[in-house]
């Protein structure tokens, strides 16, 4: 039996969620949330802000039920979905609950997606979408993501992190749009920055804004891959890396130097040493860097043949970073 792609009896169950929503004192809802988690041996991260919650945790399935009907009973988040995949070992070290301006940084605080966001398009919908002419189609994840893969056609902006991404859409706006507004189309790997997206072009004035419900993942899970728009890999913000249909594991790792995903063909490169560079990331690092790298490296080795997690090695970006 599998479960989109995993063993369905594979110990540990990983849960991606959001949920835009209104918390008026994030710090009496902090505390409680971590005790509980460290409680059921959860680990992973979630962010709250005053526009909602944000985050990946791990755990065993009784675990996440009681996190999940924890984080349910908040304010406004009963209608909280999520999307999930199995693993046999915690891809997280730690349990983080963090309080945030935002549950993802786009550094526009007027924007309020639960008031004006733009239309969800249903995974088995968004083909017709995207296929039509006069759409336009935008990646609004960040560059080290698009490399690895895309929809066919998207445009990217290639931008370093989410905050970029509203000063690049300002930049642009004419080339993109022209006199005669068209169906702008985004997406990003979960939701949330498209969704987040969606409501920032809605306050510059393009109305006929649409967004891939459930993002790539569930975009990854529900279209067989012979229907797919879909090229290369996604990029996902734990150990797994990358994620193929059917959420099977890609074929990348992640640069522990930069913590940048590699592919198989940069793996090759002369320029790549597990744990110490990539080619992305050799000419930006001195001798020494990567001298603590190898020496790092060296540790995360010798903790794992002990059967220990070695903290170091963790390299984690929180979600839509």
């Amino acid at each position: 039996m599998t479960l989109n792609g995993h063993d369905a009896h594979a110990r540990v169950r990983i849960v991606a969620l959001y949920h835009f929503t209104r918390f008026s004192d994030c710090l009496a809802l902090q505390e409680p949330l971590a005790q509980l988690c460290r409680a059921e041996g959860v680990k992973g991260t979630l962010l709250l802000a005053a526009e909602g919650i944000n985050g990946t945790i791990a755990g065993s399935d009784a675990a996440i039920d009681r996190v999940l009907g924890h984080i349910r009973a908040l304010p406004g988040c009963a209608e909280l979905t999520f999307k999930e995949s199995r693993a046999e070992t915690l891809p997280f070290h730690r349990m983080k609950v963090r309080i945030k301006r935002e549950i993802v940084t786009m550094g526009e605080p007027d924007i309020d997606p639960l008031a004006d966001a733009g239309h969800y398009v249903a995974p088995e919908d968004w083909n017709a979408l995207i296929d039509a002419p006069g759409t336009i189609l935008i990646d609004t994840r960040n560059d080290y993501e698009v490399a690895i893969g895309s929809f066919a056609g998207a445009i990217d902006p290639q931008t370093r992190t989410f905050r970029d991404f509203p000063a690049w859409f300002r930049a642009h706006r004419d080339e993109l749009l022209g006199d005669a507004p068209p169906k702008v189309a985004m997406f990003c790997t979960g939701g949330i920055r498209c969704e987040k997206a969606t409501a920032f072009l809605k306050s510059e004035g393009v109305d006929e804004v649409y967004h891939l419900q459930g993002g790539i993942l569930k975009y990854l899970e529900t279209v067989r891959p012979e229907e797919s728009r879909w090229e290369g890999e996604c990029f996902v913000f734990d150990q797994r890396v990358s994620v193929v249909h059917g959420l099977e594991p890609g074929t990348c790792e992640l640069c522990h130097a930069c913590r940048m995903p590699v592919r198989p063909e940069d793996r090759a490169s002369p320029l790549y040493q597990a744990g110490v560079s990539c080619p992305a990331c050799h000419a930006a690092r001195t001798d020494e860097q990567r001298a603590a790298y190898a020496e790092r490296e060296r540790q995360t080795r010798l903790a794992a043949a002990r059967g220990q997690a070695h903290v170091g090695a963790t390299h984690s970006r929180a979600r839509g970073d």
